[in-house]
């Protein structure tokens, strides 16, 4: 696998012996049949990184039927064994942490501290869904009106096709696939073709940590090729469950496929969340609060805060205090242990934040902080900005902007951040700052999005259920009960005791 990589990477590892360039199906590396392969790029330098294994949807069928098979086994497999590969499976990754952050840093751009905790992150769902194998459960009751017990069982529901985001390829690869193999299913996975190297590493890891040959497959795809593999495994009548996180636009060509094979789906997609400041809120915790959701992962998170609405009355302090928190960080290659915001993932996304800046500009906006893209960089670097008097026409405020662009809009009244708030189709999270409780409560019950942060920027984590409503999906990951749910068919069955 040495000669895939390109450059200098390798000399950096420790154990380049778990990284591989090409799928894995069926426990071992697979080539595509066209021989086909493309090039995954460093963000933060633009260079190279390594060629990696292009399957079309001809590959798919393979990948697959190896799924199938080992299901037939799996599924009948002890949940206490299925917790015990999942603690193993962590364990294995936590040993190889520091090549796989590396990696991961190379592949998205992120600073090496922001890889480092997004695997710590994604490493609480190994633990969380060890611990959900052993509470799978049905139910036992006596029916009401006639003399009949009711018994409920929940089995696996069969082959999971998952298919992973760029901005976070590792925490959202395991959310999926340990609640999928906690169930008892088995999982085809398709990386996006920006970020493959971690998922394969992962990947590998799990058969290393005695999962059996099948259960974990990984399928890569160049950009091209993305859409006809996708759709290729979400249609294929050996799929049962779909999990997807991306846009909007391709959830709704997800959901189409699925609803023509009558497929579970899980869909987490665009957002637009608001972040309300009411002006008896701390400040400090707020800022705090935006600091993170703003910056980290350079704004390409879908549960940042796309919208920020500030009360007229601590408006310019707000501000003041954003804009001078904000001055202070380092933009860089990841790798740099200076470096807070690290690149973008791509030369798309920062033409799409220049023209979304240069709209509102157009429009009337003001730079508070006029950060932009750097010159004469190879890499894909975007310095913060912070955009004030900005309104709800302009571009940044009606889409999601997925960059480090900071979009303040002033309000007066609590009514006033509600309906603007709400006006969007997605619905995925919105956070509120203040210290009165009554408005908590109405704020919590008034915004229109499946998570609320109440008082806080943070709110994702294993034991929480994670999902929108609206355009932004449907469906949960992680949380109690609710997350192996969707990876699991209920069957009844009634009783009926003859008298002697």
């Amino acid at each position: 696998m040495a000669g895939r990589f390109k450059g200098s990477i390798l000399k950096l590892l420790k154990s380049p012996e778990i990284f591989g360039a090409d799928a894995f199906v069926d426990g071992t590396w697979v080539e595509a049949r066209s021989k086909r392969r493309f090039e995954v790029e460093d963000p933060g330098s633009a260079e190279v990184i390594a060629t990696v294994a292009d399957l079309d949807a001809s590959d798919v069928d393979f990948a697959i039927a190896s799924s199938k098979a080992a299901f037939e086994a799996f599924s009948e497999s002890l949940p206490a064994r299925r917790s015990q590969l999942l603690l193993k499976w962590e364990q294995l990754i936590r040993n190889n942490l520091d090549d796989l952050a590396l990696v991961l840093t190379y592949e998205t751009g992120k600073p090496l501290a922001e890889s480092r905790g997004e695997f710590a992150y994604a490493l609480s769902f190994n633990r969380w869904f060890a611990g959900e194998a052993e509470r799978i459960s049905g139910i036992t009751m006596q029916q009401a009106a006639v003399p009949r017990t009711t018994l409920t069982i929940k089995q696996p529901i069969g082959v999971v096709a998952a298919l992973a985001p760029w901005n976070y390829p590792v925490a959202m690869l395991l959310r999926k696939v340990c609640a999928a193999l906690a169930a008892g299913c088995t999982v085809v996975c398709k990386p996006s073709p920006e970020t493959p190297l971690t998922t394969l590493a992962v990947a590998y890891l799990a058969y290393e940590a005695g999962f059996p040959k099948g259960c974990l497959n990984v399928i890569t795809a160049s950009l091209e090729n993305t859409p006809s593999v996708a759709e290729a495994i979400c249609r294929h009548e050996a799929v049962k469950k779909i999990t997807f996180t991306g846009s909007t636009r391709v959830g709704k060509l997800i959901a189409t496929y699925a609803a023509q094979g009558i497929k579970k789906v899980t869909l987490e997609l665009g957002g637009n969340c608001p972040f309300i400041v009411f002006d008896d809120a701390s400040l400090d915790q707020a800022v705090d609060a935006l600091m993170r959701l703003k910056w980290g992962n350079s704004g390409q998170t879908c549960v940042t805060a796309n919208r920020v609405f500030v009360q007229d009355v601590v408006y310019d302090r707000f501000v003041e205090v954003f804009v001078q928190r904000t001055a202070q960080l380092k933009t860089g290659h990841g790798t740099d242990h200076d470096t807070n915001i690290g690149a973008m993932a791509s030369r798309r996304g920062v033409a799409k934040v220049v023209d979304q800046v240069k709209d509102a500009l157009r429009q009337g906006a003001t730079a508070a902080l006029n950060g932009g893209p750097i010159g004469n960089c190879s890499g894909y670097f975007f310095k913060p900005t912070i955009l004030t008097n900005v309104t709800l026409n302009m571009a940044v405020s009606k889409e999601e902007t997925f960059g480090p662009v900071a979009s303040l809009i002033r309000f007066k009244t609590e009514q006033e951040a509600v309906t603007w708030a709400n006006e969007t189709s997605m619905g995925l999270a919105s956070y509120v700052f203040t210290k009165n409780a009554d408005r908590l409560w109405r704020m919590f019950r008034k915004l229109e999005a499946g998570m609320i942060g109440l008082n806080t920027g943070g709110m994702s984590s294993a034991d929480s259920p994670f999902g929108g409503i609206k355009e932004s999906g449907y469906g949960k990951e992680s949380g109690k009960g609710v997350a192996v749910d969707e990876y699991l068919i209920t069957k009844t069955g009634c009783l009926t005791v003859q008298d002697i």
